[in-house]
């Protein structure tokens, strides 16, 4: 499957979640991560009537080649490298400090950009969903069940697609774990979408606020979560 694009993926992923059958998914909270995360998880949110909210996680990009991800910092500053890597491209201790305490500020200055002075989204009796657009090696995604899991109940790592090496091992890490496709290799998670165009701070904003006016007034879905026959995979 090829989706169109983030919010086709994120009802079929809604469809998956549903089937999936999760224990006390009524409870839950959806976390979006920023960026590309956040329109598939609003699709999630709005189909399961939950509330949506977001997890802002930054790559350590590596000297010379920021793309090239070292490791990843979280909302709530945890930290997930890569050794191997941070030692491949000779980065001292000090260097390493600055590259996370860079990422660090970052993470406060979108924090308060989406937020808007509101604090953020309580976790209910059934834990978080963390969801994404993809995942290859996963590091943003341990990131980010490491920051949530003293906090919450139950973590769920839900993705439309994802490598079936990164599930096997992630889902050692969370209590449940939904994909809706597990390629493997996957070379690219850009490669399942026909529009990948990158997610900006002002859809983030955007989706924010709709949610927010939904659950506000009551509405619980835009419609149909998905086409049947998706392929789902939980493991907990």
């Amino acid at each position: 499957m090829i989706y169109q694009d983030r919010s086709e993926a994120g009802r079929v992923l809604a469809h998956s979640v549903a089937e999936a059958h999760l224990p006390g998914v009524k409870g839950a909270v959806v976390l979006g991560l920023v960026r590309g995360g956040v329109p598939v998880a609003f699709e999630v949110a709005m189909a399961l009537a939950l509330p949506l909210d977001v997890m802002i996680v930054r790559k350590i990009g590596a000297p010379g080649n920021r793309e090239f991800a070292m490791g990843a910092v979280a909302s709530g500053g945890a930290v997930v490298l890569n050794p191997e890597v941070v030692q491949g491209f000779g980065v001292s201790e000090e260097k390493l400090r600055y590259l996370i305490e860079e990422q660090q500020e970052e993470i406060e200055r979108l924090e308060s950009l989406y937020r808007e002075g509101r604090s953020p989204v309580e976790f209910g009796e059934g834990g978080v969903i963390l969801v994404d657009d993809g995942l290859a090696t996963g590091a943003s995604m341990r990131a980010a069940v490491r920051s949530v899991r003293p906090r919450a109940n139950r973590v769920t790592v839900a993705v439309p697609v994802a490598a079936r090496s990164t599930c096997s091992e992630l889902s050692k890490e969370v209590d449940h774990l939904v994909c809706a496709m597990m390629p493997e290799p996957l070379e690219a998670v850009s490669l399942f979408y026909r529009d990948f165009t990158a997610t900006s701070d002002e859809e983030v904003r955007t989706l924010l606020a709709e949610a927010r006016k939904r659950q506000g007034s009551g509405v619980r879905s835009q419609g149909e979560t998905g086409p049947p026959g998706s392929e789902s995979r939980e493991t907990s």
